[in-house]
């Protein structure tokens, strides 16, 4: 079932979500959902935070958006190595219309657990690399509005008002 992807400024997107202790099939169904929901909206990653769940759950495919040859479901993803610098031009589902240009690490490694509940670790760089920092950012709180310049800021909110009325 295709989900409603939250819209910046929605609190939910603001929070700092919390870790997944057991895999349910609640959880599983949320997976199923969120990957139709990406998928659907032509997106290559998505929090569960952006879905309106406050936990530590993404969903990317660096195929996307048109190709899907490379899912990849990680539960309680966390960052424990960077290394470089890279600009990168980012979109986001839950801040239509808006792009930023975001400074992030070239390469990085980050552990996790699969969906069977298998520790997973990914050392990455490029593309799959800015996914995961861009979906990690969402379970920590942060989007891409909120790496972006203050006047960039200021408009875009000007902009999500609109929605809001």
């Amino acid at each position: 079932m295709k989900l409603e992807v939250c819209r910046w400024p929605e609190p939910v997107l603001a929070k700092k979500a919390a870790p997944i202790e057991e895999i349910t099939p609640e959880i599983k169904e949320l997976v199923e959902n969120m990957v139709e929901t990406m998928y659907a909206d032509d997106g290559v990653g998505l929090a569960a935070p952006q879905v309106g769940e406050g936990i530590r759950l993404i969903c990317v495919d660096q195929t996307g958006p048109k190709e899907r040859g490379d899912l990849r479901v990680l539960i309680n993803p966390e960052i424990v190595e960077c290394d470089g610098a890279v600009d990168s031009e980012e979109g986001c589902l839950s801040c239509p219309g808006f792009t930023g240009n975001v400074k992030r690490s070239e390469r990085v490694k980050v552990t996790a657990k699969s969906l069977e509940g298998e520790e997973l670790c990914i050392e990455t760089d490029g593309y799959l690399a800015i996914i995961l920092q861009h979906e990690i950012d969402h379970l920590d709180g942060t989007t891409i509005v909120d790496r972006a310049s203050r006047l960039k800021q200021a408009m875009y909110r000007k902009k999500a008002q609109r929605w809001t009325k």
